[in-house]
Formats: structure tokens, C-alpha cells, sequence
């Protein structure tokens, strides 16, 4: 599924032609996650003022209040003045004189809601339990080990669900403990400070060269310009099962975590 890396390279790809558009008209393709949470016609008339991020969610800010969208599972958007007509996996057209924002996700577990604003209860539902943001200021070394002080799950769960720290999914998780030499099933509150320090600073290292590389595309990922990604190609260990650690030649382990594929070094990742 898109991750953090994912959903910034997409607002990176569309936020600057989108900002000061008008929106002219909206279509609602087959019902998706969750409901828009009013009539389309209610957004007619409002003005596009940017598009930020918060974890996996990019935030479309209106004129009057704002779009929280999620890419789902295979979800992606594309933002283009001349787009063929919508298909059968085509669930939301925004159009605007710059240009319309397609929503093309074939399982349809993407989302797109409508908020009031940040504080209103609809958009706290979904944003409210997040935790900081890896690339932002917020993401303090301290504060990171006192989040993982407080969890006895495995560190990889644990950076799954958010709440310490939101966005670093299944991919970038199974990196970062590589690069930190963290086995993945290590308790967190039994990771030591020194090595707690490694993994805040892979974490960070890790997502922002996913960003650089335009994220990952396993299968059908692409941005709003239509382009994949490229991080997948420079993995140390995700999807690499069987094949040798780049460091020390020990075929990489898979394990499954949680219901999601895990991959590590057993030599240089230790407990």
C-alpha cells in the first residue's frame, strides 16, 4: 500500500498546480471507504488554498474547510487538464478550471472526506491518534525513546501503528531496523538508548531517500504526473527473502508479523 514516502511524492507531484483552483463540479464513482460526508455540490465554488500531509492522509485545504484523502491499499490520484473519461476504478473526479483530481483505486479502500477543518470531529477521528511526523522538527530523539519506553510490543509493530511516531509502514519499517542493526521482534522497551538513537536517525535517513527516489512501486504505484518510484531497487532486505544481506552475504529472513511480511539479517540485526 502507498506509504509516507508515497503520499508525499503524490502532494510534491500535484500541490503547486492545484493551489488557487476553483472547483467547478465533482463526481462520486462507487461508494468508498468512507463517505464524503456531504453533497458534492457543496464543494462547488470553493477555492483549492494547498495540499499538506499528515502521516498517510494528504490534506487539500479549501476555502471553507478542507479534503482529508487516503490512497487505501492500491489507491493513487492524478491531476491533469485533459483526462480521458472516468473508468471502472475512477471513484472521485474534482474538477477545477486548472485542471481535475482523479481518485483511480481498484479496491477501493481509499477515501476521500470532508471536514469542517483540522479540529472538526470528522477530521480528528481520522488524524487525532497520529503520532509525530518522521521528517518534521517534532520527531525528537528523547521523545522517541520515551514512546518506546511505554510499549513492550515488538518494534516493529510498534512503528507500525502510528502512535509513536506516523507513517513509517511495513517497507520503511523492516529498512530502518535493518540499518540500526534492531531485530524486528525485539521488545521496544528493551532497545537501549544508543540504539534507539540509530533507529530515529535511520528512520528519518530511510523516508527521506524513499522521497528523494520517488517512493516505491511494488505494483501500481505512480504519482499525480503518472511516475513511479524507485526505492525498491536499493531495498537492503524488503521483498529480498533468500537472497544475501548486502553486508554480510546471510540470506535474509521473512517471518510474518502481525499479518505482514517482516524481513531482516538474523547476523546484523541482534535482540
Amino acid at each position: 500500500m502507498p506509504e509516507l514516502p508515497e503520499v508525499e511524492v503524490t502532494r510534491r507531484s500535484f500541490a503547486d498546480r492545484i493551489t488557487g483552483a476553483t472547483i467547478q463540479g465533482v463526481r462520486m464513482g462507487k461508494p468508498l471507504r468512507w463517505p464524503l460526508q456531504c453533497e458534492p455540490a457543496v464543494l462547488v465554488g470553493m477555492r483549492v488554498r494547498g495540499v499538506r500531509r499528515r502521516g498517510k492522509y494528504l490534506l487539500i485545504d479549501l476555502s471553507d474547510g478542507l479534503l482529508l484523502v487516503h490512497l487505501g491499499m492500491s489507491g493513487s490520484v492524478i491531476f491533469d487538464r485533459h483526462l480521458p473519461p472516468a473508468g471502472l476504478h475512477d471513484h472521485f473526479d474534482m474538477v477545477t478550471d486548472l485542471g481535475t483530481l482523479r481518485l483511480h483505486d481498484p479496491r477501493r479502500f481509499g477515501a476521500v472526506v470532508f471536514a469542517a477543518g483540522e479540529s472538526d470531529p470528522v477530521a480528528q477521528k481520522l488524524l487525532g491518534h497520529l503520532g509525530v511526523e518522521p521528517l518534521g522538527d517534532g520527531f525528537d530523539p528523547a521523545a522517541f525513546l520515551a514512546g518506546l519506553r511505554q510499549r513492550k510490543a515488538p518494534i516493529k509493530q510498534v512503528l507500525l501503528a502510528g502512535e509513536v511516531v506516523v507513517g513509517v509502514g511495513n517497507i520503511y519499517a523492516s529498512e530502518a531496523l535493518f540499518l540500526a542493526g534492531i531485530r524486528p521482534t525485539s521488545p521496544a522497551n528493551s532497545i537501549s538508548k544508543p540504539r534507539v538513537a540509530k533507529l530515529h536517525a535511520a528512520v528519518k535517513d530511510v523516508l527521506s531517500r524513499a522521497v528523494e527516489k520517488g517512493g516505491s512501486t511494488l505494483r501500481d504505484f505512480s504519482n499525480a504526473n503518472g511516475e513511479s518510484g524507485y526505492f525498491q531497487l536499493e531495498a537492503n532486505v524488503y521483498g529480498r527473502e533468500g537472497a544475501p544481506c548486502r553486508v554480510c552475504a546471510t540470506p535474509v529472513r521473512a517471518i510474518r508479523q502481525g499479518q505482514r511480511s517482516t524481513y531482516y539479517c538474523m547476523v546484523c540485526q541482534k535482540r
